[in-house]
């Protein structure tokens, strides 16, 4: 029988565990459909569409870390950790608001996840379960106050999605 459970990873609270089995999970499945993407279909925009996937990669990548560094820690640019202009040389939006185009290997793309990713864990490693129910980035600009357990479902909300644009693109793509 297949089963499917969300047990708490080892090295976390219980409930942060589980947060970090469902970034497993979310990641993993981004993976699957990454699979056999070759360079010219990671760089291709659809003729309905604004953004390459590799673009998008660019983006998920940068926004985990703004989240991660800007809301969880409450950091500002200078809080930043060391390597942040070497995997983002480029502002993730244009000046009109459209994402950047970004042209770049998938391994590269794959690398720059898992940097983010491994600062995302490290950070929820010094958390408690407690801290899910605590309000972050108070002061921001837009004056929204968000939970914790809100800003991890919203960063693997962001994911599902754009991994969902990701397999549109792909369909579009294909001959």
């Amino acid at each position: 029988m297949r089963q499917r459970h969300l047990d708490p990873v080892d090295g976390f609270p219980p409930l942060i565990g589980r947060f970090v089995a469902m970034f497993v999970d979310t990641r993993r499945r981004l993976h699957r459909d990454l699979e056999d993407v070759g360079p010219s279909e990671l760089d291709e925009i659809p003729g309905w569409g604004e953004n390459s996937i590799g673009t998008l990669l660019y983006h998920l990548a940068a926004i985990e870390l703004d989240w991660t560094f800007s809301d969880l820690l409450g950091a500002d640019e200078d809080g930043f950790p060391d390597g942040t202009g070497k995997w983002f040389p480029v502002d993730v939006r244009e000046e009109d608001g459209k994402l950047s185009p970004v042209i770049e290997p998938l391994q590269h793309h794959l690398d720059r996840l898992e940097w983010v990713r491994s600062h995302l864990l490290n950070t929820l490693q010094a958390m408690s379960d407690a801290d899910l129910d605590r309000t972050f980035n108070e002061g921001r600009p837009d004056n929204t106050e968000c939970g914790g357990a809100w800003v991890l479902h919203h960063l693997m909300q962001h994911e599902a999605e754009h991994r969902g644009q990701i397999g549109e693109i792909r369909v579009a793509l294909r001959p």
